[in-house]
């Protein structure tokens, strides 16, 4: 297990969960999808997020995931696991299986559904990880739960040895500058996992990213990480423009589903939506899968032959 001191880095990618027909988890497609983001590179995998639906499943859905997953990933891959809940109890339940299968931290989003004022957040979070025997990363997730203020995290930050740092989906620009500037000595970890604002993260000392983005294009994050520690900053922008172009055509779908979509144009499908489809959303699928291989061929990030995997 990791130590409340390390930091994690890099880019990691939030896996999406694959069903089947019939809803089922697709325990085979979840090998493919940790095969192929591992060949493209990515520093680590992250399940149970939002891009994983974690509303949709039930925890013993969720265990089989990172079951497979853990076995099917390399020694060396770093492996995170979202545990959110509608439940502490369930929550716990979730943390400390996760660490007993092998993650190296749990990322904890705060309670969904009710709105909660910031002390009881505080509070949550603070039960939950002294709970857990292993790093906790807060899980700002404001879209869809409760959002954390900046005081209510560094203060989360500052005073609890096991929540070693954040997961930041809120999107709010003035938090990169303010979290980095407020690190000081103690590692914590900041890895932003809004991928419209990457870049900007990456600029004020963060240390990675979660990205959604890149459970369905590894290739495009990775360019622009890797363009931005050669500090290569002309071509970290052009990154972040394809990165911003390519939300541009997810965006009029739920994430999940465009994510989905995405990847079954390259060959991965990971099965139906949690709901049904209208005409006009089949529709809306269809025009994104027709439309993304062309643009990644634009992009010029096509991998060489070489670094193709089976299921490329």
């Amino acid at each position: 297990m990791s130590s409340s001191s390390q930091r994690f880095s890099g880019l990691i990618a939030a896996m999406a969960t694959p069903v089947t027909a019939s809803g089922a988890v697709d325990l085979a497609m979840v090998d493919r999808l940790c095969d192929f983001l591992v060949s493209r590179g990515v520093t680590g995998v992250c399940l149970g997020g939002a891009t994983a639906e974690y509303p949709r499943f039930e925890s013993a859905e969720r265990l089989d995931v990172l079951r497979r997953a853990a076995r099917r990933l390399p020694r060396g891959t770093t492996i995170l696991v979202a545990i959110g809940s509608a439940s502490r109890e369930r929550t716990l339940d979730l943390g400390r299986a996760a660490f007993d299968l092998g993650c190296q931290a749990v990322l904890l989003p705060m309670p969904l559904f009710f709105p909660y004022q910031q002390d009881d957040l505080a509070e949550y979070a603070a039960d939950v990880a002294s709970a857990l025997d292993g790093p906790t990363l807060l899980y700002d997730l404001p879209q869809f739960t409760t959002g954390l203020d900046a005081a209510t995290t560094i203060g989360l930050l500052e005073s609890h040895p096991r929540i070693v740092g954040i997961k930041d989906s809120g999107g709010r620009l003035e938090h990169f500058p303010k979290f980095a500037a407020a690190r000081g000595a103690r590692p914590w970890t900041l890895l932003a996992g809004d991928d419209r604002y990457g870049l900007a993260a990456l600029q004020t000392g963060w240390d990675g990213a979660i990205s959604g983005l890149a459970a369905c294009c590894p290739e495009l994050l990775l360019a622009l990480h890797d363009a931005f520690r050669r500090d290569d900053l002309a071509s970290a922008r052009r990154c972040q423009i394809h990165v911003d172009e390519l939300i541009g055509r997810l965006a009029p779908l739920p994430t999940p589903w465009g994510v989905k979509a995405v990847l079954a144009s390259r060959g991965l499908d990971t099965g139906p939506t949690a709901l049904p489809l209208s005409a006009a959303r089949r529709a809306e699928m269809a025009s994104l899968a027709a439309w993304f291989p062309g643009w990644f061929e634009r992009t010029g990030l096509a991998l060489s032959p070489s670094r193709h995997d089976s299921v490329a």
